[in-house]
This record gives structure tokens, sequence and C-alpha cells, in this order.
């Protein structure tokens, strides 16, 4: 649906340039041009784009569930650790940018999804993914939300990023993690608490195209992964009116499940072995998690998180 939206975006935008309206076009570009940092300094949100009804549907539609492990402090800012990517990231998407659940159950707290800054250089689109409470995933960024003196902020990042879309397979459990570490020095920077947050279903909204690593596709994914940001999964789903081929993801419930937090005491300087400790920390608690809740979700009593 977002990108939809993105290429209507991009259209309409098009069209005042070529059309009778360029000046228009022209006006946005100065906006754009002053409003450049707003995505990196907290973003532009409006409950009333977050609270439109057709979210409500989106929601209702898998269903997408939120569910709290334990309390939250709004005296403190927290680091959401959102596994795994999925090809939608639709959890991460319907709990913290739509609707009431995350301010229901965790009162004080503001989340803030960090997307890929190539997002917020599209015209338009920007303000509508900001509206939502979207910011961009630059380090700038982050460090401007987790740096709130009062507390109440919490930063959600996909963790695995546009890579582990590859991975997006139904009954895939591997996670894109083992190097990825960036985050755990910005919650020491800033003492923010991390919080594992895994969603039980996000994989099973697609089927994709077999692409195992070291296949031709898998390479040319990852190569134009590099050059262009972002990943290029190769899915498929339902149709509007059948179940056998289409774009519209399938009918499969999400719970996302937000675990406790882990205490974090400022660093302003930690060294590499401190950022390993806690990563190291962070992975246990993370598999934790997963096991303590899988069964409620239908994944097998054999299987588990596989890190890479």
């Amino acid at each position: 649906f977002l990108y939809l939206v993105a290429e209507f975006c991009c259209g309409f935008f098009v069209i005042l340039i070529l059309g009778n309206f360029w000046f228009l076009a022209v006006l946005y570009l100065l906006w754009l041009y002053l409003d450049w940092q707003t995505p990196c300094a907290g973003g532009r949100r409006s409950q009333w784009v977050r609270g439109w009804t057709v979210w409500k549907y989106f929601r209702e539609y898998f269903p997408i569930h939120l569910i709290k492990t334990s309390d939250l402090n709004p005296n403190h800012n927290y680091l959401l650790g959102f596994h795994p990517h999925g090809v939608l990231v639709a959890g991460a998407f319907g709990n913290f940018c739509t609707g009431p659940s995350f301010k229901n159950l965790f009162p004080g707290l503001t989340p803030y999804l960090h997307i890929m800054p190539i997002w917020f250089g599209c015209p338009f689109f920007r303000e509508y993914i900001m509206s939502a409470g979207m910011v961009s995933a630059s380090k700038e960024s982050v460090s401007y939300v987790l740096n709130n003196k009062g507390g109440g902020h919490a930063s959600v990042i996909v963790i695995g990023g546009a890579e582990e879309s590859l991975n997006a397979h139904p009954g895939s459990l591997t996670l894109n993690i083992l190097k990825r570490k960036g985050f755990i020095k910005m919650a020491l920077k800033h003492g923010a608490h991390l919080v594992p947050v895994f969603s039980f279903g996000e994989n099973e909204l697609f089927k994709q195209v077999a692409n195992p690593k070291g296949s031709w596709l898998r390479n040319v994914q990852e190569k134009l992964q590099k050059i262009m940001g972002f990943a290029l999964p190769l899915f498929h789903a339902r149709g509007v009116f059948q179940y056998s081929f289409g774009l519209i993801p399938y009918r499969q419930p999400i719970h996302t499940v937000v675990g406790s937090p882990i205490p974090v005491k400022q660093n302003l300087n930690p060294s590499t072995e401190e950022i390993d400790q806690l990563h190291v920390l962070y992975l246990q608690k993370l598999r934790q998690l997963f096991e303590e809740h899988k069964r409620n979700y239908g994944i097998p009593e054999h299987k588990s998180l596989i890190f890479e």
C-alpha cells in the first residue's frame, strides 16, 4: 500500500511539472529545501492521519495485535528492536503508526518508527509518512529521538533492514542481526533501555520466489540492494476476488510481542567489548522472548531463531 501511495505522489509531482501548475512544483521544491531536516528532527506527526478509519480496516484485515509483556516506565527513553522485517513490515506500521493500541498499553510513551532516509526524498509522500509518525533511520534522527531529556520517547528500528526482507519466506526464522550493532551503540550513548520485539506471522503474508543464498537471483537482489539502498523481493500472495495469485497479502494474524526492557546505563564512548557484551545480552533476551511465546502462535516446538 505504501509503495502504491509513493508512486501516486511521485506521479502527481511529475504532472505538476509537466502541466500548467509548474509554479506549484517550484514552490514545493522550495518547501522541500527548507524542510529537508525535519525527518531527522522528530518528524511532523498528525493524530488525525494516524487515526484514519482506513487503518482500522487495515489492522482488522490480518488482524494485527500488539501484546504487552512488561510495563515501560515513561520516565525513560527506549529503543525497540523490531523482528523480523518481512516483506510488508505490517506489524510495525499497524502497531506503531496507526490506532490507539500502543498508547493504551504504554501510556506516556511516543513511538517513532525509523525507516530508510531515501523515502523522505519522495515528493508529497514524505509528508504522508511523517504524519503517520515515521522518521529517518539515520544516526542523527535516532539521536534526536533518544536525546529527549524527560524520557517518554521510543525509537522503533527494524533491525534486519531491507536485507532481511530477502529471507521473508513463510516459516522462515532467520534474522540478520549478528553484524548489526549500531543500534546497541546508540542505546549505550543515550542510555536508552533496549526492548526486543518479535512479530509472529510477519513472514506469512506473502510467498516469495525461491532465492537461496548463492543463487543467481539472490546475487542479483543483493547487488541491487547495495546500489539502491533497498531490497527487491519477488513476492506474490492473493488477488481481490481469488486466492491463487495477486499482490494483496494473505489474511494471516500478526501478533507483535513487546518484550521486557533491558536496562542500559549511559556511556558516551562505549568500547567494542561493551557493545559486544550488550549485543550478546540482547540476542539472549530476544531468543528468550521468542521461545516463551512461540507455542501461542503456531510455531513448532523444535523450531528456533537463526541468527546470521
